[in-house]
């Protein structure tokens, strides 16, 4: 038989049992009526005991107070899940991370990405050359997709600086090459011919994920208006308990 001393014990964060969830779910929580001040003290008041006698007994729930604890608990909800998500993923994702377009100086650069980088990790290269129509184009494309898709690494490189100008002439550029485990899988000479005369990154994003050369989007946001929208959200409600 179990020391009821040993279940009433906090199970650490990372237990999936049953017992771990509603532990984890019940700290969370607490954590967040804790840092709203003005909820905190409102959930005081409808806790309090000094209320006796049949008034306290016969004491309806205000609507004030309904909702609050409503709104409590599915903000809650939201943010726990999102964390959970948040976990869940950091855990099945074995490879680097990236937000940012890497310049690479040289050819032997170029080969080392391509060989050594994890066998996991989607590859996409951009060689340009300065004055091509198209280059500085898709180099803000890559920069916009880099903060979208960060599992992936993007990279440029100016045709000059890898060494094999005479197969990487302006006729053949912007050039797309998208690696993944040292193979090659995508090969965009002119990729321009591909796009409108004017392009965005979100054309760039059809035309890989047309080959499938894209992975799906990060988890970022809930469907409710993501954290910022949460945030302010709670802010705003907030103001107007301190107000009332």
């Amino acid at each position: 038989m179990s020391d009821p001393a040993q279940e009433g014990e906090e199970l650490p964060a990372n237990h999936t049992g049953p017992k771990g969830v509603i532990n984890d779910w019940r700290r969370f929580k607490l954590d967040s009526v804790e840092q709203q001040p003005a909820r905190r003290e409102l959930l005081r008041q409808m806790s309090s005991t000094r209320e006796e006698g049949p008034e306290r007994l016969h004491r309806k729930m205000s609507v004030q107070e309904y909702e609050l604890v409503q709104q409590e608990d599915e903000r809650c909800l939201r943010r726990y899940r999102k964390q959970c998500m948040q976990e869940m993923h950091e855990r099945l994702s074995f490879g680097p991370t990236f937000d940012t377009v890497q310049e690479l100086l040289t050819g032997d650069h170029f080969l080392e990405v391509i060989e050594k980088e994890h066998h996991s990790t989607l590859v996409v290269v951009h060689i340009y050359q300065h004055g091509v129509r198209g280059c500085e184009e898709m180099n803000s494309s890559l920069d916009c997709l880099a903060t979208e898709y960060p599992s992936v690494k993007f990279c440029r490189i100016d045709a000059v600086a890898t060494g094999a100008t005479e197969r990487f002439s302006s006729d053949v550029l912007p050039t797309l090459l998208v690696y993944k485990g040292g193979e090659l899988l995508g090969n965009f000479l002119s990729v321009t011919k591909h796009l409108n005369q004017e392009f965005f990154a979100t054309d760039v994003e059809v035309l890989l994920n047309q080959y499938g050369l894209l992975p799906e989007k990060e988890f970022t946001a809930s469907p409710g208006g993501g954290e910022e929208g949460e945030e302010e959200e709670e802010e705003e409600e907030e103001e107007e308990v301190q107000v009332e």
